[in-house]
């Protein structure tokens, strides 16, 4: 199986076969962290055995460069990429109320380019995980007033999140303002009263 480099169009590690020079740059912690997710989906999937989870982990955060890197994740299959996340279809949802109580928007939905969120003295979640999109931009406003909001990101799409909280927090840990050509924009507008909107990455 031939592996491609981190830094390729596809993002995908580089192959030991076939030495470029790419395989001696420095390998980052998201190009670790993504052969990480190889080794766990190799384990779940009983094609790996758990015994030697430790040793392939070991190997992963030792490896210096993408060529080290692509030689320790060898056998491991790659994750395929999913389907075009920009779609031309009607939205799922547009708007999501917890109100006493909670809400969930997750799976494979369609996101249309504006999506509201409103959580009052509840919690919602919003999972963009196996989500796809109506437009290359999409704006969610997320409002919490005594209560909660998180809004789950692969690491596929980016991330701008702005907001202002009074007693309360507008969380940024799954931001990522990188943008990378053709990858669909996320803006999270938020506002938090007593509560809280944060984004977290996949797998929190």
């Amino acid at each position: 199986m031939t592996e491609h480099s981190a830094s390729s169009p596809v993002g995908k590690p580089a192959s030991s076969s076939a030495p470029s020079a790419s395989s001696d740059l420095l390998a980052s912690d998201e190009d670790r962290e993504r052969v990480v997710e190889r080794v766990k989906a190799a384990v779940a999937d009983g094609r790996l055995p758990l015994g030697e989870l430790d040793d392939r982990l070991g190997q992963f955060h030792g490896a210096r460069t993408l060529g080290e890197l692509a030689v320790a994740a060898h056998g491991l299959p790659e994750p395929g990429p999913r389907d075009s996340l920009v779609v031309d279809a009607a939205p799922t949802s547009r708007f999501a109320l917890g109100l006493f109580g909670g809400f969930r928007r997750a799976g494979e939905w369609v996101v249309p380019a504006r999506f509201t969120a409103w959580s009052m003295w509840g919690g919602g979640r919003v999972d963009l995980t196996e989500a796809r999109f109506t437009a290359q931009e999409t704006v969610i406003r997320a409002v919490a007033l005594w209560g909660g909001t998180g809004i789950v990101v692969p690491d596929d799409i980016d991330v701008d999140v702005r907001g202002f909280a009074l007693f309360g927090a507008v969380g940024r840990r799954g931001a990522r303002k990188v943008g990378r050509r053709g990858v669909p924009r996320v803006v999270v507008k938020g506002f938090a009263l007593f509560g809280a909107v944060v984004t977290k990455p996949k797998g929190d």
